[in-house]
């Protein structure tokens, strides 16, 4: 399952003000406009003295190699810092350097330590990944229903990863009560936001008339959009419906998709 990182210009910028407002926003302005050593110039006596925002934003130019050598020991050193004292992104980040090995040994428990401190805090990005980790029993034990809860969090904030794991949650009764309903609702959440494996999983409920009235039409819309994004799955199921159905419904089905498309997902009924 594919993680979610910020990007090391939003993650800067999100972060809100504490002390050295005047000082650190020199350095932010360094940094947009491209000025990475007068930045690190800026931050890092900051950093040393224990500002948490300017710990956390060296680690980010160590990390991305900006107005320093790229070193993903000294990236860790410097999140975990400013994690310790409660940055919920470089908690974040730090959990994905365990996870993945960067500058630290790999280590999923600790991953799921430092994802679980930002996610109680409510970055959507943590929950998922947490949620991830409970399903798989990578770094915890295994369990569904703590994978669900997580799920949850992050899906109710529009995290579209998350409203996809869940209606899957939910279409096989892991740790939730099974709900067909339930699962094309979240399907439709992230289709809407183009996903295109929750497209695939829409357009198929809609064809079997699982969780929801049997309609052709619409399961051939779903599927078209996502065979347009490249899900050969999708492409496949919908050249199957097309055989059931006939030349003016799969017209209307084809036209509905293009409007849905052009219009952000926003008129897909």
């Amino acid at each position: 399952m594919k993680r979610i990182i910020r990007t090391a210009a939003m993650a800067v910028l999100l972060a809100p003000c504490v002390s050295w407002g005047q000082d650190f926003g020199a350095g932010l302005d360094a940094y947009a406009a491209g000025d990475y050593e007068t930045a690190y110039e800026i931050w890092q006596p900051m950093a040393e003295q224990g500002d948490a925002r300017a710990q956390y934003s060296v680690g980010i130019m160590y990390r991305q190699g900006r107005g320093v050598a790229q070193d993903y020991d000294e990236a860790v050193r410097w999140y975990r810092a400013a994690a310790e004292q409660g940055r919920i992104l470089a908690q974040f980040d730090l959990a994905y350097m365990y996870e993945h090995g960067q500058g630290i040994a790999q280590n999923n428990a600790e991953a799921a330590r430092w994802y679980r401190a930002a996610a109680e805090q409510g970055v959507p990005e943590a929950q998922f990944n947490l949620g991830v980790m409970y399903g798989n029993g990578r770094g915890v034990a295994q369990n569904h229903a703590e994978a669900v809860r997580w799920y949850q969090a992050a899906a109710e904030q529009g995290n579209a990863p998350a409203q996809y794991n869940l209606g899957r949650m939910y279409l096989n009764g892991l740790g939730v009560a099974q709900d067909d309903a339930e699962a094309l609702r979240w399907w439709r959440a992230a289709a809407e936001q183009g996903s295109a494996k929750a497209q695939d999983f829409l357009g198929r409920m809609y064809a079997l008339g699982q969780g929801v009235a049997q309609d052709y039409v619409t399961a051939h819309m779903w599927l078209n959009i996502a065979a347009s994004s490249g899900n050969a799955d999708a492409r496949e199921a919908r050249n199957l419906l097309s055989a059931e159905m006939t030349p003016e419904a799969i017209a209307e089905a084809q036209r509905r998709a293009r409007v849905c498309i052009n219009s952000g997902y926003e008129d897909c009924d």
